[in-house]
């Protein structure tokens, strides 16, 4: 008989699990991955410092965040009203707008650091 799972092993579970399927299920997440992980390979061959990487790393958790909360509202949406609705419509569209607005914070974040490495660089 197995020992019954504690609630945070069941939180940690859910939230793994979550994110597992968001990679499998959305592409804007894969595109996502691929750009965290090209600034992570960027911070390492230009050697941030402590706080240029406290910047990256806040922009990237953001970014997935907002992403994971955009799925979930868009899954709950589809749920609720298969067909076309314009409230729905708003909802999908200012969960969009959230994730937009955190990749530009992640963005211009990324340029701040990286433009003046680059032009050193060079």
């Amino acid at each position: 008989m197995k020992p019954p799972k504690s609630s945070l092993y069941q939180s940690f579970s859910c939230a793994i699990t979550g994110i597992i399927n968001t990679i499998k299920s959305e592409s804007s997440f894969k595109i996502h991955i691929a750009a965290a992980l090209l600034t992570i390979a960027m911070g390492l061959f230009f050697r941030l410092t402590a706080n240029e990487w406290l910047w990256i790393v806040l922009s990237i958790a953001l970014v997935m965040a907002v992403e994971l909360i955009n799925t979930s509202i868009e899954s709950l949406a589809n749920m609720v009203s298969p067909e076309f609705h314009p409230l729905i419509k708003k909802t999908k569209d200012a969960a969009a707008g959230a994730v937009f607005i955190a990749a530009l914070f992640a963005f211009i974040s990324g340029l701040i650091i990286f433009i003046p490495k680059l032009i050193e660089a060079v």
